[in-house]
C-alpha cells in the first residue's frame, strides 16, 4: 500500500480505488501538526499491517517579496513543505526499514536548484527537500530503502495560479520551456511509478527531474 500525503483529499483517487475493488483507506489531517503526522502512519500501519510506499506530496506557497515574507508565512511554509516531510520519512521508514524494503518519493520542485521569485519560503523548503532526500538514502540505501524525489516544472495547479494569471510572468515562464507548455500531475506518473517499482531498486538519492526541458535552458 501507499501513504500519500496532500492538503486536500484525493477524491479523484479514492474514487479511482473504489472502481478497482482495492482495499483503501482515506485519512485526512494537516501534515503542519506532528500528531496527525504520527496518526496518519499508525492508522495506515493498523490497516494495511505495514507501509510499503511513501509519497510526500504535501505542499503550500506564499508569494511576497522577500523584505515583506512574513515569519508566519515563512513557518507555515516550512512546516507543510518541509518539516512533515522529515516527519513522515522518520514515521513510515521505522517498518520499511524493520522489513528491509520499502521506496520514499518526496515532490522537489525546480525551485531545489533555483532561488524562484517571490517565494524565498518555497525554495527553502523545496531546497531542503532535496537535501533531506540524499541524506536520507545515504543512511538507508544499504537497508533496503530506497530514497529519492520527483523535481516538477511549472504544472498547471493551484499553486502556480498566480503565474498562470500574470500575463507577463505567464509568457516568460511559457518561452524557457521547451515542450511549449505547461505540464499536467499526469506528467509525473510515469516518474512516480517507476521511483515505486523495482525498475529502480538501485535509484538511491536521485532527484528526477519533470519539467518539460526547463533547465535545459
Amino acid at each position: 500500500m501507499a501513504i500519500h500525503g496532500s492538503n486536500n483529499a484525493p477524491e479523484t483517487t479514492r474514487q479511482q480505488l473504489i472502481e478497482l475493488g482495492t482495499d483503501h483507506i482515506a485519512l485526512v489531517g494537516d501534515v503542519a501538526d506532528a500528531e496527525v503526522c504520527a496518526r496518519l502512519v499508525e492508522q495506515t500501519v493498523n490497516h494495511f499491517g505495514t507501509i510499503d510506499i511513501l509519497v510526500n506530496n504535501a505542499g503550500i506557497i506564499r508569494r511576497a517579496p522577500a523584505v515583506e515574507h512574513s515569519e508566519e508565512d515563512w513557518k507555515a511554509v516550512i512546516d507543510v513543505d518541509l518539516l512533515s516531510v522529515f516527519r513522515l520519512m522518520k514515521l513510515a521508514g521505522r517498518p520499511m526499514l524493520e522489513r528491509g524494503s520499502g521506496k520514499i518519493i518526496n515532490i522537489a520542485s525546480l525551485l531545489t536548484f533555483q532561488g524562484g521569485i517571490l517565494v524565498p519560503s518555497y525554495a527553502a523548503a523545496k531546497g531542503g527537500v532535496g537535501q533531506l532526500t540524499k541524506a536520507f538514502a545515504n543512511e538507508w540505501a544499504a537497508r533496503g530503502v530506497n530514497v529519492n524525489a520527483i523535481a516538477p516544472g511549472y504544472m498547471a495547479t493551484d499553486n502556480t495560479e498566480a503565474l498562470q494569471k500574470n500575463p507577463e510572468r505567464a509568457r516568460q515562464i511559457m518561452e524557457r520551456i521547451p515542450a511549449a507548455r505547461w505540464g499536467n500531475p499526469e506528467d509525473l506518473a510515469g516518474a512516480a511509478v517507476f521511483l515505486a517499482s523495482g525498475a529502480s531498486d538501485y535509484v538511491h538519492g536521485h532527484i528526477l527531474v519533470v519539467d518539460g526541458g526547463w533547465l535545459n535552458r
